[in-house]
């Protein structure tokens, strides 16, 4: 028997929640949005058919909150719920509860997550259905002892794992037996602190691993089929970046037996709707792979795995949900050509990583043949520190991996995000290295590569294109008075208005003569070039001896950001060099924030005296907390207070050198009493 959905609500937010949204609308069912405060403009909560203020921006008090996201479908008349990806899709309270309230929880049911939920215990119940898994020792309440005794007969390295939670926490590799003991304790300490349980496994270390998953659709009736494989190697810190399917690893033989093995996981707890099932595979040996763990819900990288089948996991979701049997057998699912996905971040490679924000000013989303954009973007969209830091997916399709990797390049060239740093540049990097591009790869291949990294560098033509901005906005400015018109026109003779400009490491001063649409330009001590540019509603375009580029472009608090040129360019300190302030700080160290959050402490006064690597100013974002120390030693100004939000590059706080009488004894003195 099959239920009839007229309305679904989705408990999620940012890409997932537009994706979702998107197949219930192409199947004509209303969906209901929720949203905390943070959120009351985000893009899933315009593009559902209602939404629900459902609590303030902390995610305990608004997604993860069960009784709130349940009240709000009761009110809604919402007769199911799609959990998406994190949040509540893997939390077994909430699915028992949807059932406690005679609504339709479109995942599997709650013992299917809680079995799989519990490594230990999943790992058992699969080894039961002949599926493989990694040689160790995993049962619930192991010592410190149990575990050290059982290391020898697993062979060393091994890997400490944690059975509840994910996202490597926990994880520990130990390579010989004299490190497993404080290993295990530092293990257990990170477990207990993470996910409130401390419980150990072990298993014996895969050399040069490669992350392979397999995608499962299972119906109510007993039917389970595979829809192949999906390489998922491409990792930094055990999260995920760039995901492939199918992979490049295996043959015909092997993806036959593996996507049998994930059948058979699926069967091991009765499983319906769609799924994925984790397998870790030597690259020295691909014909070997064992069981790692099963995710019970919709992945982040379904994408390439709709692309190669044609499949809508999303719709088939909903109805396996709603009781209809699968319409289709494993002989009926064909892998199509190839495709690749790229994750979004908000965050910036070029300084650690570090989690970065701010309001989207500009958007550029690429299109084309085999090009798809899962997002949560809009423009307008405030970046901040309370979600994970994902914004965005790009995925191309191809015939064969080199188109792929061709188109997804390209796309990722068009993609631009105003306004918000992002780590597009380091995915490009990446699919130009050579390991990569051969399909070599292994989970510890991004780590590896992140210090051949750098952000990439502004060419002339981009700091030209900076610089005529500007100078069309002094012309837009510019009076009736000829004397007044930017044109660099003096008596006796032209001279050039000069432009100073800033982007990444470089800064020149950048001289531009004559109109906006017919002028001459040089970067100081450079040659004569001529210029043309024009403004149109965020479109820049520049032309320099003859050649067109085109820019989207953006201004926040004198910052000016640039789409076009090989990136996206964020250019500050852009003035005319007549009225430049150079020297009115001469001699001072800046403190600038490293990324967008709040002031959570500061550790000195304005006319403080400081030393070189004394702490000044404490920043935190999405829990990460990060102390600006004093460059040199001197008086420091402080510009912030505990409390306020600040942007990435914000100054924070200025040290300049004493003044003679700062450095007099009497005020030494004076100022180390108080």
């Amino acid at each position: 028997m099959t239920t009839q959905f007229q309305t679904i609500l989705v408990a999620n937010r940012g890409e997932i929640a537009v994706r979702v949204i998107r197949t219930l609308r192409e199947m004509g069912i209303r969906s209901v949005a929720v949203y905390s405060e943070a959120d009351a403009g985000a893009r899933h909560v315009r593009e559902a058919d209602t939404a629900v203020l459902i609590g303030p921006a902390a995610a305990r008090e608004s997604y993860l909150d069960i009784d709130r996201v349940l009240d709000a479908a009761k009110r809604t008349g919402a007769q199911a719920i799609h959990p998406g990806y994190g949040f509540l899709s893997e939390n077994t309270a909430f699915a028992a509860a949807c059932a406690d309230a005679s609504i339709v929880f479109l995942g599997p049911s709650p013992r299917a997550i809680e079995v799989m939920g519990d490594k230990i215990t999943a790992k058992n119940a699969v080894a039961a259905f002949g599926v493989p898994v990694v040689p160790g020792i995993a049962r619930p309440g192991l010592s410190d002892a149990d575990l050290v005794a059982a290391a020898d007969d697993i062979g060393y390295p091994v890997l400490v794992k944690p059975s509840a939670g994910g996202g490597g926490k926990g994880m520990r590799l130990v390579e010989n037996a004299g490190d497993l003991s404080a290993a295990l304790v530092s293990a257990r300490r990170e477990a207990a602190s993470s996910f409130g349980d401390d419980t150990l496994f072990l298993e014996r270390f895969v050399l040069r691993p490669r992350h392979i998953e397999v995608q499962i659709l299972a119906d109510a009736h007993g039917n389970v089929v595979h829809l192949g494989e999906r390489e998922c190697s491409l990792q930094r810190r055990h999260q995920k970046v760039i995901e492939e399917a199918p992979s490049p690893l295996l043959d015909a033989a092997t993806r036959a037996r593996i996507g049998t093995a994930a059948c058979d996981t699926a069967r091991s707890v009765d499983y319906t709707g769609a799924g994925t099932v984790e397998f870790i595979v030597s690259a020295d040996r691909p014909d070997e792979f064992f069981f790692m763990e099963m995710n019970t819900r919709l992945q982040v990288e379904h994408p390439v795995t709709e692309m190669v089948t044609g499949l809508d996991l999303v719709e088939w979701q909903v109805r396996t949900a709603a009781g209809e049997v699968l319409g289709f057998t494993q002989g009926d699912v064909t892998l199509t050509g190839h495709a690749i996905e790229a994750r979004v971040y908000a965050e910036d490679p070029a300084r650690g990583f570090l989690p970065t924000g701010g309001t989207v000013l500009g958007l550029r989303e690429p299109t084309g043949t085999g090009v798809r954009v899962d997002s949560g973007l809009r423009h307008g969209t405030v970046v901040g520190s309370d979600y994970d830091p994902m914004l965005a997916k790009v995925i191309a399709h191809g015939d064969d991996r080199d188109e792929a990797l061709r188109r997804l390049d390209r796309a990722l060239a068009d993609t631009a995000v105003l306004g918000v740093v992002t780590n597009i540049g380091f995915l490009r990097f990446l699919l130009t290295d050579e390991d990569v591009r051969a399909g070599r790869l292994d989970t510890g291949l991004l780590d590896r590569r992140v210090g051949d990294f750098h952000a990439a560098t502004p060419t002339d033509d981009v700091l030209v294109a900076a610089a005529a901005h500007h100078w069309i906005g002094l012309w837009s400015a510019a009076t009736s008075d000829p004397w007044d018109a930017p044109t660099g026109w003096r008596a006796g003779g032209a001279r050039p208005i000069s432009f100073r400009v800033r982007s990444g490491e470089r800064t020149e001063h950048v001289l531009l003569a004559g109109m906006p649409d017919d002028g001459a330009v040089h970067i100081e001590g450079g040659e004569n070039r001529t210029v043309a540019a024009r403004l149109d509603n965020g479109t820049l375009e520049v032309v320099v001896d003859g050649r067109r580029d085109t820019y989207r472009v953006a201004e926040d608090d004198g910052t000016l950001w640039l789409a076009g040129g090989g990136g996206t360019w964020i250019v500050s300190q852009l003035r005319e060099a007549s009225v430049r302030d150079d020297d009115i700080h001469a001699g001072e160290a800046e403190l600038t924030s490293p990324m967008p959050g709040t002031v959570i402490s500061v550790h000195a006064a304005t006319a403080d005296s400081v030393t070189a690597g004394s702490a000044v100013v404490v920043v935190e974002a999405m829990k990460m907390e990060h102390t600006l120390t004093a460059p040199i030693d001197g008086v420091v100004e402080i510009l912030v207070s505990v409390g306020d939000q600040v942007k990435v590059d914000q100054p924070l706080a200025r040290v300049g050198p004493a003044t003679e009488s700062e450095q007099s004894p009497e005020l030494s003195t004076e100022v180390a009493a108080s």
